[in-house]
């Protein structure tokens, strides 16, 4: 087992199910993810860096893309799907949750902001 799935093994009913498809849809993107650390919470990595942690809180259940950059490019989806956001995390709910194509596309940003960061050339 590993990080991400042994904690959401330890959760019960709706949330569980519901961060157990966030996971997934992210594991569709990036079938290559390892499961691990980052910040302490239990997340997904690509190529050793955070990619998604999705949590259950005693208020709501969170998504952290561990980037304060990738969630204000999807402002205005966010906004209008009357989600509670901020720039490293979005919060949401197992009776509305986020829907399947956002995650997809807050998932390939994430993704392509990590690659970008690992592949650019090294200043010396």
């Amino acid at each position: 087992m590993g990080d991400v799935t042994d904690y959401l093994a330890g959760l019960e009913g709706e949330n569980r199910a519901v961060l157990e498809h966030v996971i997934a849809l992210a594991r569709e993107i990036a079938p290559d993810a390892s499961e691990g650390t980052s910040y302490a919470m239990p997340a997904l990595l690509h190529r050793g860096k955070g990619l998604v942690a999705a949590l259950e809180t005693k208020k709501h259940l969170a998504l952290y893309p561990f980037s304060g950059q990738v969630l204000p490019r999807f402002a205005g989806e966010l906004d209008a799907g009357g989600f509670d956001w901020a720039p490293g995390t979005l919060r949401f709910n197992a009776a509305h949750p986020v829907p399947d194509e956002l995650l997809r596309r807050v998932f390939a940003a994430r993704i392509a902001e990590i690659d970008e960061k690992l592949d650019a050339p090294k200043r010396r």
